[in-house]
């Protein structure tokens, strides 16, 4: 089946062979083509070029007059699969308490991990397909999904079992990441090393037995776990084969970038408090850098500082954090608003963040994350709009007309 899609206004983000990331200065440069056709077949790109060489003997032909159409969102960190949600606590927010009293309250992390252990694996499955289905509809081709609300080896094999019934039943590339280290449970609040050997030793054990995971994180921040404790689960993750993609740097300057940049993490997530030495170890590795400015934006903390880490010549990507407590929207295109907005990143090294850096971020730069030649044809056709600068200016509205996913244009009823 071959579709060709015609008269685009502007195509993005397009290479003729794929490149695991662009970073510093080059992010501000947007590969692109005005006046363009596309051509796919089956789920796969097959060309692109200008309208006065459009290809003929498509099956399908899909006219995109005044439209951008783009690579679909990469989504390098979230939480997807959760039960419940947490209101209650930003109704706290509301009235002044912080993330951490919060936590310290048994809210939190914890309070998700309660909510995750008194429901069932279907129950959980069912909740967290209607938030799959959510995101194509906004746009995303892509995801990570991290456990982490657990804390009990039963638990989180629960989730990441969830997790890969995902993966199977949906047609986006789903990457799955061990959290274990998301939190300390109540019952180990006064033996954190107790629970640092669980993980080691039971957790990660049972996960590699079923091969429910691609990758391992550690919340490596103050209050919650140590570049000690951090390192010694990060190299008994790499025993069974799982490399690293870390929380970092929320909350405080916590060591956790250099320590995932010690174990060559894929990616440090987070990344508020980023100073010179960060960027100094960022700089000399192959670890990305993810930014989440939904969690900022909903928490009220410090941005990271975008700026400051591309100007210094390092790749950003950027990622919803979508999760019950911090982030609770997987709308990647406010994500980019904010990116604009409140990190001051121009609408071109947004765009590449989210997509080809984003897919980086999960090992899927191959495959993922631009048009180019031979990857998969997951896109967004966007309605009549004026310019590419158009979809971050425009938060809140819904510029998306259409989300292709493997080539095949998906409608889903969200009930």
């Amino acid at each position: 089946m071959k579709t060709l899609f015609t008269n685009i206004q502007s195509l993005l983000l397009t290479e003729e062979e794929p490149t695991r990331w662009v970073a510093g200065p080059d992010m501000a440069t947007l590969p692109h083509l005005n006046d363009a056709w596309l051509l796919i077949e089956d789920d796969k790109i097959v060309s692109f070029g200008g309208m006065d060489t459009t290809p003929e003997g498509a099956d399908e032909t899909v006219d995109c007059t005044g439209k951008i159409v783009m690579p679909a969102w990469c989504d390098s960190h979230t939480h997807l699969v959760y039960a419940g949600s947490r209101e209650g606590e930003f109704v706290d927010k509301i009235n002044g308490l912080s993330y951490e009293e919060i936590a310290r309250r048994g809210g939190g992390i914890l309070n998700s991990a309660a909510r995750l252990r008194d429901t069932s694996e279907d129950e959980l499955y069912e909740q967290s397909a209607r938030r799959m289905r959510e995101l194509i509809t906004l746009g995303t081709g892509a995801v990570e999904i991290k456990s982490g609300y657990g804390l009990s080896t039963e638990s989180e094999l629960k989730m990441l079992r969830v997790a890969r019934r995902l993966q199977a039943d949906f047609p986006m590339a789903v990457k799955t990441t061990f959290l274990g280290a998301h939190a300390f449970p109540a019952e180990y609040r006064d033996n954190h090393e107790g629970y640092v050997d669980l993980v080691i030793n039971e957790m990660i054990p049972a996960v590699a037995e079923e091969g429910l995971a691609d990758y391992i994180d550690v919340f490596c921040d103050r209050g919650f776990f140590t570049p000690n404790q951090t390192e010694r689960i990060l190299a008994a993750g790499a025993e069974v084969g799982l490399a690293p993609k870390i929380h970092a740097n929320e909350l405080d300057f916590s060591g956790g970038i250099q320590a995932g940049v010690k174990h060559a993490a894929r990616s440090v997530d987070h990344l508020e408090c980023t100073g010179d030495a960060e960027i100094d170890a960022l700089l000399s590795s192959d670890t990305m850098g993810t930014l989440l400015p939904g969690t900022a934006f909903f928490l009220g903390i410090e941005y990271p500082p975008a700026r400051k880490m591309i100007s210094a010549g390092l790749p950003v990507a950027l990622a919803s954090d979508y999760n019950p407590g911090s982030s609770p929207s997987g709308r990647m295109a406010f994500i980019l608003s904010l990116a604009c907005i409140k990190m001051k990143m121009l609408p071109e090294e947004a765009i590449q963040a989210a997509t080809l850096n984003g897919a980086y971020a999960m090992g899927l730069e191959a495959t993922h994350g631009s048009i180019c030649p031979g990857k998969q044809a997951n896109l967004i056709v966007t309605k009549t709009v004026s310019s590419y600068s158009f979809l971050p200016y425009a938060f809140g509205t819904n510029w998306i007309e259409a989300t292709y996913i493997n080539g095949e244009r998906n409608y889903h009823d969200l009930d």
